[in-house]
């Protein structure tokens, strides 16, 4: 063996060394805000006096118990996996969109009005058709504040939310006029056809092949991330703005690029819930899963490994939470302080960015 080949196997072991390293880092960099949630919750127990041990016991064992339970988990994850995903698209560019919840919601009744409005007889083309519409519906909704910042600099913050607004208007005056179903009672569409659902992965459970989509999403993500030159464009864009123009990056063009992205994500997530979730669209669709998947990115710190645990984590307080009530005299609230105490730490980290990108434009 030459020199050069010892070198460069030397290299390459390190590389692999700090790969493994920066895997381990972004896992614990997760679980410390996550333990801290789990010791306040374990402080309010004890006040109210019960024993942390036994309720997350309890808790644990209603999440991931057995394969049926693991399946319920797994499919209240689902949803967070794609706007988690598309959320961190748009951080990791210094992008702050907080609209992933409208793009989600109007993708939703794209796909339940194609479900069921289309033809039958169009089989899988059905779903085909409804998850590209979706995404196309996605994208358009959140090119809309892309450009904004983009061209005009106005703040993504301030229009992506108020377009959840008109999201829930708008979604709500169809639902309730035009596509509103004459035989499933009030604020709900006709239900989609049977050729639109979405394949269950562990029937009877509600989990289904939107999970295995929402998968694929986190791994194209993190590929584009991690090897591609735009995801690398896009992270320097993040990182100093100013820098990046000087290497003749195109900031506005990363800025639009990735809000388009972001939309095709979330409304692909949007598509999944209608077609393999409820099957419908209703008021209430969305039970905030753009904001919660915010907090599950920021957690991550736009890691792909660490939006899957993130997604996981909160798909099993989801789950465990409204069934451990029966096995005890804990209220739901519980679930609802750690969830709300891993959000602060959100919050903070959202703080942090914020302060860093203002500090480097």
């Amino acid at each position: 063996m030459t020199a050069a080949a010892g070198t460069g196997q030397a290299m390459g072991r390190e590389r692999t060394g700090a790969g493994v390293a920066v895997r381990a880092g972004e896992i614990v960099r997760l679980l410390i805000p996550v333990l801290i949630a789990f010791a306040v919750g374990a402080l309010v127990l004890l006040l109210i006096g019960e024993n942390p041990v036994d309720i997350y016991t309890l808790m644990a064992t209603e999440a991931f118990g057995t394969a049926r339970r693991t399946a319920a988990t797994l499919s209240a994850a689902t949803p967070l996996l794609f706007t988690a995903v598309a959320t961190a698209i748009c951080f990791r560019t210094g992008v702050f969109n907080v609209g992933v919840d409208g793009a989600f919601v109007v993708a939703g009744l794209a796909a339940a009005t194609i479900g069921f409005a289309l033809p039958a007889g169009l089989g899988l083309w059905l779903i085909a058709i409804a998850l590209v519409a979706s995404a196309a519906v996605g994208a358009l909704w959140l090119y809309v504040p892309g450009y904004l910042l983009a061209r005009l600099e106005i703040d993504e913050v301030v229009t992506t939310l108020m377009l959840n607004f008109i999201a829930l208007g708008l979604t709500g005056f169809l639902v309730n006029t035009v596509l509103l179903s004459e035989t499933s009672g009030n604020n709900t569409t006709d239900s989609i056809h049977q050729a639109a659902e979405l394949v269950r992965l562990m029937p009877p459970s509600t989990l289904h092949a939107g999970f295995i989509i929402g998968l694929l999403c986190v791994v194209a993500y993190g590929i584009w991330a991690r090897l591609t030159p735009a995801g690398m464009e896009a992270k320097l864009v993040g990182l100093n703005p100013r820098f990046a123009r000087s290497v003749g990056i195109s900031v506005p063009a990363t800025i639009v690029t990735v809000m388009v992205i972001s939309g095709v994500v979330a409304g692909l997530g949007g598509a999944s819930h209608a077609l393999g979730q409820v099957h419908r669209f209703s008021d209430g669709f969305s039970a905030g899963y753009g904001f919660t998947g915010m907090a599950v990115a920021l957690l991550a710190r736009n890691s792909a490994v660490g939006i899957i645990l993130g997604a996981v984590l909160f798909g099993a307080l989801a789950s465990a939470g409204t069934t451990v009530q029966l096995f005890s005299d804990i209220p739901l609230d519980i679930v609802n302080v750690i969830e709300g105490t891993v959000m602060i730490f959100a919050v903070v980290e959202l703080g942090r960015l914020t302060w860093r990108r203002r500090r480097r434009r």
